[in-house]
């Protein structure tokens, strides 16, 4: 079996797996990263997702890394596509003009700027990256991470050692294989002392995941797929996560019964009511479903450049609640329903939805797999929005950050803190254990260096959404610029340990250290807290 071996093993190439790497590479470090997919950014990219960010990411909150990273996909297109003049000028260009996000865009642009950013170190030779490798065994050392094994399509496998290796895994792989502690789903209040959390905890209790797809709509034209096998089935689904209402359908209840959501989708309408204010987003009334992830605007670009714009389905209508996807025996079947859930709410939209007009369905509507990486227009990988979790030395909770549980106090001010993050909501989805989800409204908060520290593996760190979070707390911290300060800080810190010769738990332990880490962090650019007299 071939060997390798480099200062740092990122398994895993998400958005927190990259930003690791860049962290470790630019403090002279070697890396090896592996990814189980051909494509490297994870949510951004293999799962379709475009990035959900904060009112704020423009100006604050946000390392100064990822800004720059932002800058790059907008002058990708500023240099390749033909945007119009006011595009162009725009200096928050947004080319799907999304309303859930101030810069959404094809998927392959992220890639692109990716491999741009990594390519140098590549081609020194401090990088080397393996695709569609997946780690298939984890060999340890009493309390530290030996070596992992891993395969690649062709069945080639290959042991990868570090003194330092980085799970940022979708899943939190690693967790699992190595025997490191972990939770999953659902907490008991009497663990957490979280008032939402409920009296008894399940472990199979999880987000939804939402296999996601892209397309486009060409009027006149006829696009319908084969009608899915099991359509009647998703058809009549009425999960009781939705109280009574179909899962293909355009209501959603609220959690006392109520209508709180009637969404609407008009097919390449330009007239825009929910467009990005800078400062302020437009989330009132009936949520516009055609805007809501679109990733090519045709207004924004030159006449003739795109017949359509081009949307992502990452919609209600496709959280698939039927049972998780890793923890259970039949784990494999879910995988396959959450894409069948998906493949027929397309045939229902191009069939049998409710159109503003009167009518039913809209057969022009057509799978985009240009923009997608794959044949079928389909995600690579469904969108988990919820993974394995370390036990770490500081658990994030609830009432941390939740702004009702805060008296106006602002978020939790951690001594150890390695970075900063925001979104709009606690954001849970419906889960799979029978919860409709929900959460509250977050302040501001930090990343605390020990919520990224296993109380006993001595040399894993967490990169992605398997930091030491709660069931709750996740749904703020699970985002993608969160992730990537998340990943950020981990490459940053197993550099430092290499440079003083510690430990990461000493790092958080010794004043000194830490003090000295956190302006290490903030010479690369990272932002440690929020500016305290922000208002929201």
């Amino acid at each position: 079996m071939t060997r390798q071996q480099a200062d740092l093993l990122i398994i895993g190439g998400g958005v927190g797996g990259v930003s690791a790497a860049l962290a470790a590479l630019r403090r002279g470090r070697s890396v090896i990263m592996t990814e189980q997919t051909p494509w490297l950014g994870g949510q951004l990219t293999s799962q379709l997702v475009p990035s959900d960010e904060h009112r704020r990411i423009e100006a604050t909150g946000r390392n100064r890394s990822y800004a720059q990273f932002r800058d790059l996909v907008r002058d990708h297109y500023r240099t390749y596509y033909p945007l119009t003049a006011a595009a162009r000028a725009d200096r928050h260009l947004n080319p799907g003009a999304a309303w859930v996000s101030p810069l959404s865009v094809e998927p392959k642009v992220i890639l692109a700027v990716i491999h741009d950013l990594l390519r140098p170190y590549e081609a020194s030779g401090r990088l080397a990256l393996m695709l569609e490798t997946t780690p298939v065994a984890v060999h340890t050392d009493g309390d530290r991470i030996a070596a992992v094994t891993v395969r690649d399509r062709e069945g080639v496998s290959r042991e990868l050692s570090a003194p330092f290796v980085l799970d940022a895994t979708e899943l939190g792989d690693l967790l699992e294989l190595g025997g490191v502690e972990y939770v999953t789903g659902r907490e008991a209040r009497g663990e957490t002392g979280e008032p939402s959390a409920p009296e008894a905890g399940d472990p199979l209790d999880m987000q939804s995941v939402t296999w996601c797809f892209a397309v486009e709509h060409l009027a006149g034209q006829d696009h319908t797929i084969d009608r899915p096998d099991d359509y009647d089935t998703f058809r009549e689904w009425r999960p009781p996560q939705l109280d009574g209402e179909k899962m293909l359908g355009f209501r959603r209840a609220a959690h006392d019964g109520s209508i709180a959501r009637e969404y609407t989708l008009r097919v390449n309408d330009d007239d825009d009511p929910f467009a990005i204010d800078v400062d302020h987003r437009n989330m009132d009334g009936a949520p516009e479903l055609w805007n809501y992830r679109r990733i090519a605007a045709r207004r924004q670009f030159e006449d003739g450049a795109y017949e359509s714009d081009i949307v992502i389905v990452n919609w209600p209508m496709n959280d698939y609640v039927g049972g998780p996807l890793f923890g259970v025996d039949d784990a494999a079947v879910h995988w396959d329903r959450s894409k069948a859930l998906s493949r027929s709410l397309l045939y229902w939209l191009q069939t049998e939805a409710p159109r503003p007009d009167g009518g039913v369905g809209w057969p022009g509507l057509r799978l985009a797999p240009q923009v997608t990486g794959t044949p079928d227009g389909f995600a690579m990988m469904p969108y988990f929005r919820e993974s394995r979790r370390i036990r770490a030395e500081r658990t994030i909770l609830e009432q941390d950050f939740d702004r009702d549980l805060r008296d106006g106090r602002g978020a939790e001010r951690y001594p150890d803190t390695v970075g900063v993050g925001h979104y709009y909501w606690i954001d849970r989805h419906a889960t799979t254990g029978g919860s409709a989800g929900g959460g509250g409204l977050p302040e501001p908060f930090e990343i605390p260096l020990g919520a990224l520290l296993p109380q006993r593996v001595r040399n894993l760190l967490p990169a992605a959404k398997n930091i030491g979070t709660t069931h709750i707390s996740n749904g703020s911290y699970r985002l993608q610029p969160v992730e990537w300060s998340i990943g950020e800080a981990v490459g940053a810190l197993a550099s430092y340990c290499l440079d003083h010769g510690v430990e990461p738990s000493t790092v958080r332990a010794d004043a000194r250290h830490l003090d000295d880490f956190q302006r290490d962090l903030e010479r690369g650019g990272v932002q440690l807290r929020w500016d305290p007299a922000l208002r929201w």
